[in-house]
């Protein structure tokens, strides 16, 4: 057996260590409730807890925690120890199957957007089955879900999951209205691209606005950005090489497939990608890998950036969230096969899915909102807020051809490469080339959902387009269960589908303004920022298909609605007092005694009688002392406005003013900072420089 084989999954309680632990009766009891979504009774439950606990227990493990997604973005534990005591004085190690399957947590102490009183306190935690349980720092950690005492849900979690049973339940009834009696389940897959900024610890340490806000809220640029795209796929330096060794080799064994990993455009960027799995396990293994990124760095001296936008002007991060449908017996529903216009189960569910993006474009771009990616988003490395979807020439011309005949007669084939070398060989070239400008693109056989931001839990993006194609589904299969002829009907469905919403559609370059006046032409909504996008959550349209769906209750829509709009607000709020105790305590102190320095050298030479740079001096000490006075002036209405409108009760009121009032305001007082920077002496300058953190790295 290999190293790697050994390693990987080692601190997992898995299908094997199941297997290998549970009598084969039991194992296959377990293996029927995950396969089936049938509920655990509690004989059954003892079985695995015993199992589980002896397992962790081999592994090191002292405790146990019921590990969960609250909707503070980050996950949250309660550690419990196996330990308990006998009457005699003496300790035995105890985990029972209700501990397993249930615990209890503070629900209060967690976001709830109105579902719980302050003085409503309790919760409950509930074991995902489907999940793999997991042995780190001497902890069993469980997987769960996480709801209020009157079972609404209170995590990012219990949707997902909701909406797997949607995606199944309805993608099943359009399988079997089409003759398919072979499958047993319909499964929603994810692989996320995680990106990230690597730099200095000691740098890390000596900005206020990394510690607190994750971003930098000040800093000019240096003269090299990433203009020369020699950060791309470059060769990965020896300390950041290090870090991506302990990062794999630490992720493996928590059974983490990562596949990839690169250097990205920006400098100090980077990329992570995992092999596919179930969405609610990639879910919650993209969580524990952001998790493993900060902790692995700190080892190795370094911080990890996971905002979507650390540095102005530099390229941000995204999290590239590819996801596709399948089946239980292995088949990808979204594989166009060889002859695709031969293939009428696929262009169906394609034309599902182009009717869910454009009936739901609003709601699913509500998904991938939050304040770091309101700076992200639309700039030249994202894809812009218009939704859209690109499908490439092959898919296109069929779609096409469907259209205007009502189907297709024919595809277009793929050519060969040939690059004109006698030692190069000769291949395939693919049916589609990429765009990496759409937000939606199809790459083959999943689509890439490009605008997911990169600090961002996967669960919000992929329950709702989970949602979406289920709700169509769900219509699709009430016509197909009505229908005389299926099969004709499913025809019927996916011409007027293509016919209806093709406006989705767009292959070229979304960065281009042409697009956005094209997008205006089609009706196609341009949502640029937060608030606006999260007001979508709201539409009766969405809040019934939410609904229907069995996803979210009109109760639990609107909480999440006022959490997530909240959470807005006060990362708004620290970022505003971050950028004040940083100017007002760090950078104005520095440059007010530069001024004084300036002032005494300029004394100092007309005493000496020598005017030769006097002028030179007088401009600078001008320079700098206007841009002081203005970011003086502008730090003193910043927190006039901050004042004003943290007494503001509604959340949305509350969201519009620190857009329309406290940014723009933020933005001028960093726009005097940066030029400050660039001014004073570099031996002052009391943080470290844009160029100190992208290029300081060995």
């Amino acid at each position: 057996m290999s190293e790697l084989s050994k390693i990987f999954g080692s601190q997992v309680f898995n299908d094997s260590v199941m297997r290998a632990k549970l009598p084969t009766a039991t194992y296959n009891a377990v293996k029927n409730i995950i396969e089936n979504n049938l509920t655990l009774d509690s004989n059954l439950a003892e079985a695995i807890a015993s199992a589980m606990k002896e397992w962790a227990i081999e592994k090191g493990a002292t405790h146990y925690s019921h590990w969960f997604q609250p909707m503070t973005g980050m996950t949250a534990e309660k550690h419990d120890s196996f330990l308990s005591t006998t009457k005699d004085g003496n300790i035995i190690m105890e985990f029972s199957g209700k501990e397993l399957i249930k615990g209890e947590s503070d629900a209060s102490s967690f976001p709830t957007g109105g579902i719980r009183a302050t003085f409503e306190a309790r919760g409950y935690t509930a074991w995902d089955c489907t999940s793999p349980a997991f042995v780190k720092d001497r902890t069993l950690y469980i997987p769960t879900a996480f709801c209020s005492y009157s079972g609404e849900a209170l995590d990012k979690k219990t949707p997902l999951l909701r909406s797997m049973d949607a995606l199944n339940k309805h993608g099943m009834r359009v399988l079997r209205a089409l003759g398919n009696t072979s499958s047993k389940k319909v499964i929603s897959y994810v692989g996320a691209e995680q990106e990230y900024f690597l730099i200095d610890r000691d740098l890390f340490m000596k900005r206020k606005d990394l510690i607190y806000t994750g971003r930098t809220l000040f800093g000019s640029r240096p003269p090299k950005g990433q203009e020369m795209g020699d950060q791309y796929y470059a060769a990965i330096k020896t300390r950041v090489l290090g870090f991506m060794q302990d990062l794999d080799i630490e992720l493996w064994r928590l059974g983490i497939p990562g596949k990839i990993r690169h250097n990205e455009t920006a400098p100090a960027q980077h990329e992570i990608a995992p092999i596919y799995n179930t969405v609610n396990v990639a879910t919650d293994q993209n969580q524990l890998m952001m998790e493993t990124m900060k902790k692995v760095a700190a080892k190795h001296g370094l911080a990890c950036l996971l905002h979507e936008k650390p540095f102005d002007g530099v390229n941000g991060s995204g999290k590239h969230n590819n996801w596709s449908i399948g089946t239980d017996d292995g088949v990808n529903l979204l594989d166009p096969g060889p002859e695709p216009h031969k293939n009428p189960l696929f262009l169906l569910i394609l034309s599902i899915i182009i009717k869910a993006v454009d009936v739901y474009a609003e709601v699913i771009r509500s998904s991938v909102a939050n304040a770091g990616n309101d700076l992200r988003l639309g700039t030249h490395e994202a894809p812009p807020a218009i939704i859209s979807i690109f499908l490439g020439d092959q898919l296109t011309d069929i779609i096409r051809q469907i259209e205007e005949e009502g189907e297709a007669t024919n595809s277009l084939h793929s050519s060969k490469v040939k690059m004109g070398a006698s030692a190069l060989p000769i291949f395939a070239k693919d049916f589609n080339d990429r765009n990496r400008t759409s937000p939606f693109a199809f790459t083959g056989n999943r689509f890439e959902f490009r605008m997911v931001g990169s600090s961002r839990s996967i669960a919000g993006p992929n329950f709702i387009i989970n949602t979406a194609i289920a709700d169509i589904f769900a219509e699709v299969a009430d016509r197909l269960e009505a229908a005389e002829d299926a099969q004709a009907e499913a025809k019927a469905i996916t011409a007027e589908f293509i016919r209806n919403h093709k406006r989705i559609i767009f292959n070229g370059d979304n960065y281009s303004q042409e697009w956005v006046e094209e997008a205006d032409r089609r009706g196609l909504s341009n949502i640029n920022n937060f608030i606006d996008a999260k007001r979508t959550l709201l539409q009766e349209k969405n809040v019934k298909m939410f609904e229907r769906m069995r996803v979210l209750s009109e109760k639990e829509n609107q909480s999440r609605y006022e959490v997530l709009v909240e959470n807005y607000n006060k990362i708004n709020k620290i970022e505003a007092l971050t950028a004040i105790e940083m100017v007002e305590r760090d950078i104005l102190p520095v440059v007010h005694r530069y001024i004084g320095e300036i002032a005494s050298c300029i004394n100092q030479v007309k005493e000496t009688g020598i005017n030769i740079v006097l002028e030179t001096q007088k401009r600078l000490l001008e320079d700098i002392s206007v841009l002081a006075v203005s970011a003086d002036k502008k730090v003193r209405k910043l927190k006039e406005i901050v004042d004003e409108v943290s007494s503001i009760n509604d959340v949305t009121e509350q969201s519009v003013a620190y857009r329309d009032e406290v940014i723009p305001v933020m933005r001028s007082l960093r726009e005097d900072i940066d030029q400050l920077e660039a001014l004073v002496d570099a031996q002052y300058w009391p943080i470290p420089t844009y160029g100190d953190m992208l290029f300081g790295m060995e």
